[in-house]
């Protein structure tokens, strides 16, 4: 075409100026290569104040298709101001092609979707995201469990050292954190229940109440949610650090696995501290209930361990316990599944760590549910 060779032979800068009151002047080459710096130049150009508007294109030497973009941008962004404005002087190939560009602009605009059908299309859009997100939640759960398989099948494949590390990190370091809220969660139980049981004479009852409470329900569930947002939030911004910096591509590169050398040893050491954290939960729990106790209902500690011992069963203590690996298994793998989706940059990396602490407390807690009515029927 006629315009690209001009494009070829003349590499004069685009100009855009304002004659007067009625006219903008176009010149130079409206070329990819030329036109540097030509929307600042529309942006910081006073307008013309007249109605009808000029914009004369005699001094245009060459044009592609981004000058002629830029061309209607311009022109466009006179007329939505008000103004009629006239195009003159463009050499009939550039008007040729501007027309291209206006007719594919047009044809490609989105359609304003309304009323019904608009919000179902963003339901059905959000249901397919949420299918294809459980698809892909379920196929790294089984690759998961296929690589925890092969590394308990062949104890020579546990790499004992981030094993040792994760549990120094996840079960060590958060002992003072859950110690002092199962206290406080002892202590509030206690403190609520006293009212009523001294009204009715029953002081010794707070021995029932707080250990049971604690040993079947709050405590495995205050201590795996705690943990659900110190180290599921942890494992979620670690591996997509990890991924936004490409380590774990050159972890792939040197012929390891990420699911083996990351995520497994994660997984373990989650199963492992979670339920010695909750039998601490327990014991300092039950000990915070001890002192409201003997504080506000004289119930000494002879007394508390004493009915303690006769009214709170053992397998209320084994179901709590037992529910702390599960709840293990459901913060582990959800904080690295959202890690290992992440896209993109930090910006993502919070959002993701954010869901992953989300998912993980809300999917406790659904678990937890499920074993209370569980249990229940099975009269336990």
């Amino acid at each position: 075409m006629e315009h690209t060779d001009a494009t070829l032979t003349n590499g004069t800068p685009a100009s855009l100026d304002r004659l007067d009151d009625q006219t903008l002047s176009c010149g130079g080459a409206w070329t990819l290569s030329c036109l540097d710096g030509i929307e600042r130049r529309l942006a910081s150009l006073r307008r013309p104040e007249a109605a009808a508007v000029v914009c004369d294109a005699t001094r245009i030497t060459a044009m592609d298709v981004s000058g002629a973009w830029l061309l209607r941008h311009t022109v466009n962004s006179l007329a939505t101001e008000g103004r009629t404005v006239e195009l003159r002087g463009l050499r009939p190939e550039f008007a040729q092609l501007l027309q291209i560009v206006s007719t594919t602009a047009t044809s490609l605009a989105p359609a304003e979707g309304g009323g019904a059908a608009s919000w179902l299309e963003r339901l059905g859009l959000r249901a397919w995201r949420e299918a294809a997100d459980s698809v892909k939640a379920l196929a790294f759960f089984g690759e998961s469990s296929a690589a925890l398989g092969q590394w308990l099948a062949g104890p020579r494949l546990i790499r004992w050292r981030a094993l040792i590390r994760s549990l120094e990190l996840d079960g060590f370091n958060a002992l003072p954190i859950v110690g002092l809220l199962s206290f406080l969660m002892g202590v509030v139980i206690a403190y609520q229940g006293a009212e009523q049981l001294r009204t009715f004479g029953g002081n010794i009852f707070i021995v029932d109440l707080v250990g049971i409470a604690l040993l079947r329900e709050i405590a495995p569930l205050v201590t795996a949610i705690l943990v659900a947002g110190r180290s599921g939030s942890a494992y979620a911004a670690q591996l997509g650090t990890m991924k936004v910096t490409e380590e774990l591509d050159a972890i792939r590169t040197l012929g390891l696995s990420p699911m083996e050398l990351l995520v497994l040893p994660k997984v373990l050491a989650l199963v492992l501290a979670l339920p010695l954290l909750t039998v601490y939960a327990d014991a300092v729990g039950v000990f915070g209930g001890m002192l409201i106790a003997s504080s506000q209902l004289h119930v000494n500690f002879t007394e508390f361990l004493t009915r303690f011992e006769d009214a709170v069963a053992l397998r209320h203590f084994l179901i709590g316990v037992g529910k702390a690996p599960v709840f293990a298994v459901i913060i582990a793998l959800v904080g690295c599944y959202q890690g290992f989706q992440i896209r993109g940059g930090v910006d993502d990396v919070g959002r993701r760590t954010t869901v992953s602490v989300v998912q993980a407390i809300f999917m406790v807690i659904v678990v937890d549910a499920f074993f209370s009515v569980a249990l229940s029927w099975l009269n336990l």
